[in-house]
């Protein structure tokens, strides 16, 4: 059976950045479908809940990263499970993205979390960024390609925003915790290739990193993955999810194509760019980056602003134009260092080779 009204999440922005929005949960389960969207409030379920897989195949803090957690604030305002601000008002579930859409191309599985059944799938919807096709567009398909899979014990998981023709079960189809169902994508409500995951029991959303919160409280309940999943217990003050160089000035868009991994400066590039992108900032944060010649000299740097508030995703770029007939050959360094409060909590520092 197709679901007839898969939602999820809206696109809300934080300053010029771009980040999943989703609209307020509502009903619960119904004869033939289960609704999108329920009161969003998490309560005991039992001393043995439903433990849960990973459902990305992919490495946490490396190879994806979690953008997104569930909003625990009832009010108009947002906290996620540890009483930060890496979520935003209403989001159901957790988002789960990959650095850009090059590795999305690619294909990045998105796996059951748990065993079950298969009861709503919905494909065919292009992958595209609704920045470009609109929301009217995807109206009542918010959730893009996607699928519902029920549990033991009245648990169910959901599935967003997966690549179009990726999906390889349908209702009725019995899975096994760790079986593909599909592929990362870019379909429906969403700006940036990513899984949107949610957990519910009897129809209420809960969060698998705090099972058990009453609602309104941060900072208690108890995990939902399963013991081996030790990194997941992890909670990044921020992330560095792209870094690297190009031969002119970058945009976020760009960045997020992944174009420039495939073209790097050469010898006769116009300039040599470093930039970085990160996510999970907050306001007053400082940022620096700076890039080094083969000698070891500074060349370029960039000392970005504080900024003036929380961020869901930044990027900054310090770089240089060609001086002479070509770039002296050797190895160009760059550093990106972040700090919080005067304390440094992130540091990347990546090279570009220049042949003779």
């Amino acid at each position: 059976m197709i679901l007839a009204s898969f939602r999820a999440p809206r696109v809300a922005r934080l300053g010029a950045k771009l980040i999943e929005r989703t609209d307020r949960m509502r009903r619960c389960l119904a004869a033939s479908a289960i609704c999108m969207l329920v009161t969003c409030a998490s309560v005991s379920h039992g001393s043995e809940p439903q433990l849960f897989a990973w459902p990305v195949a992919c490495e946490l803090e490396t190879t994806c990263f979690i953008q997104n957690y569930v909003d625990h604030d009832p009010s108009d305002n947002a906290l996620d499970f540890r009483c930060g601000h890496r979520t935003y008002d209403g989001h159901d579930g957790t988002d789960i993205r990959l650095p850009d859409l090059d590795v999305q191309r690619k294909g990045v599985e998105v796996v059951a979390a748990a065993a079950g059944r298969v009861v709503h799938t919905r494909d065919g919807m292009d992958d595209v960024s609704v920045k470009v096709v609109g929301k009217a567009a995807i109206a009542g398909r918010e959730c893009g390609n996607g699928a519902v899979v029920e549990h033991e014990n009245g648990w169910s998981t959901q599935y967003c925003h997966m690549a179009k023709g990726s999906l390889r079960v349908k209702p009725g189809d019995r899975v096994s915790s760790g079986q593909a169902l599909g592929s990362v994508g870019l379909s429906g409500n969403t700006e940036f290739p990513h899984l949107h995951f949610t957990v519910r029991h009897d129809g209420t959303v809960v969060d698998p990193f705090a099972e058990g919160a009453a609602k309104g409280e941060c900072s208690s309940g108890r995990s939902l993955w399963q013991p081996t999943l030790n990194t997941v217990s992890n909670y990044p003050a921020a992330e560095i999810i792209n870094a690297g160089f190009a031969d002119r000035a970058v945009t976020m868009d760009e960045i997020e194509t992944g174009e420039f991994e495939r073209s790097l400066p050469g010898s006769h590039s116009a300039a040599i760019v470093a930039y970085v992108r990160a996510i999970g900032l907050q306001a007053d944060d400082e940022q620096i980056l700076e890039l080094k010649s083969p000698e070891g000299q500074v060349i370029a740097e960039y000392r970005a602003p504080k900024l003036p508030r929380d961020q869901a995703q930044y990027f900054i770029s310090a770089g240089r134009k060609r001086g002479g007939v070509v770039w002296p050959p050797g190895t160009y360094r760059a550093t990106y260092v972040l700090r919080r409060k005067a304390a440094e909590i992130g540091r990347r520092s990546f090279q570009l080779d220049i042949a003779p």
